[in-house]
């Protein structure tokens, strides 16, 4: 023991000896109990100083002021019970075992108080960004980076802090030497179990960094349209346009190829197909087409085109784009076009409603009821 420490010792030993006519479990606890309202003491006047610093700066420090408030008071009294008992005229074995527990603990408190400024971060840059707007773009993009980062770096921030802490009991710090060591059937079978783990946060920081997928973004999965509610360390979640959700797991959109309609910009244009007769007047259909495209509020003043994409030995098919600006409106507007296009053909064009033509040859024309044949059946006249 170092001489500094050894005097220091004599010196406390000395002054626990002016209070041999309380009992030792007394004395203890008013060590503690004075330590404890030390650490309280300091606690407020720190935060009563930081809150006059930071009260004209910017919400990010006045946010982790005051979620550091509480965190920081807990690692304060960690710390002032730890000292407490260093310095009580508690025997050094019970001494020894309470101040490792105190300091799992305090690293425990650390990585809490780190969770929490790293929270506070993320709302606070959150906040510059509004999902709510019909061009949210760059929202949906910041949204799913800054979660799904934030939730690796939170899976991190856990796995460091109970390491951490385990390391400083001596019995699992053995044990966990001693599993590194042994390897084998072991290490493999823990590597084959965490492999998912693995793979699905590999997949994360990938998908926060590329980006083939944001919050909000509309998508088409496993022959299901919808769009992504929610972006987890380990899986998505797709709102179905049925209000049905499915889970897919983040390593998905890395492996599996799937249609996203809004991965540059949200605008989109929507295709209604109809089949009309040979005889419909298809400049009269396109006139009405164009008309009931700009009477449209769905309509984004972009795109709008009908042209003739296919002939059958029936009809004609006619396919109708009109652009809109979101896949829900696309959507909408497409139904609007084929109830009002249909609607128009019904009642100002029907020559353009799809017909069957049935064709009679001579022969036809002279059997009985039909034709010529028809004028000299019995029942006539003489």
């Amino acid at each position: 023991m170092p001489p500094e420490i050894h005097s220091l010792t004599r010196e406390v030993a000395s002054l626990w000896r002016q209070f041999d006519w309380l009992p030792e479990w007394a004395v203890v606890i008013l060590v503690l109990a004075a330590f404890v309202g030390a650490g309280w003491l300091v606690h407020a006047l720190v935060f009563a100083v930081l809150r006059r610093v930071v009260k004209n700066r910017d919400v990010f420090w006045r946010g982790v002021v005051e979620r550091a408030r509480k965190k920081l008071r807990v690692l304060i009294i960690i710390a002032g019970v730890g000292i407490g008992v260093t310095v009580s005229p508690l025997d050094p074995a019970p001494s020894a075992q309470i101040r490792a527990v105190l300091l799992f603990g305090w690293i425990l408190a650390l990585g809490w108080l780190a969770s929490g400024v790293l929270d506070m971060w993320t709302a606070v840059h959150l906040k510059k960004f509004n999902i709510g707007v019909e061009d949210n773009l760059l929202a949906r993009k910041h949204l799913t980076q800054t979660r799904i980062l934030q939730r690796v770096a939170k899976v991190i921030l856990f796995i460091v802090t109970v390491g951490l802490a385990l390391m400083t009991i001596a019995g699992f710090r053995q044990w966990g030497v001693s599993l590194l060591a042994s390897a084998g059937v072991v290490g493999i079978i823990a590597g084959l179990a965490l492999q998912p783990i693995l793979t699905n946060m590999v997949a994360g920081i990938q998908i926060a960094l590329t980006q083939p997928i944001r919050i909000d973004d509309a998508v088409i999965v496993e022959n299901e349209w919808g769009n992504v509610e929610e972006i987890t360390s380990t899986y998505v979640v797709v709102r179905l346009w049925d209000w049905r959700r499915m889970v897919l797991p983040l390593s998905y959109f890395i492996t599996t190829p799937f249609q996203n309609w809004t991965r540059e910009n949200s605008r989109l244009i929507g295709t209604a197909f109809f089949y009309v007769d040979y005889e419909a007047p298809i400049d009269h259909l396109r006139e009405a087409f164009e008309g009931i495209v700009k009477a449209s509020k769905l309509w984004d003043g972009d795109v709008q085109v009908l042209q003739v994409t296919d002939i059958t030995e029936r009809v004609l098919q006619v396919r109708c784009l009109a652009s809109a600006r979101s896949a829900p409106v696309a959507f909408d507007l497409r139904c609007e076009i084929r109830e009002k296009m249909m609607a128009f053909m019904r009642d100002h064009c029907p020559e353009a409603l799809p017909r069957d033509r049935v064709e009679f040859g001579r022969d036809d024309l002279s059997l009985p009821g039909t034709g010529r044949g028809a004028a000299q059946q019995p029942g006539g006249e003489g």
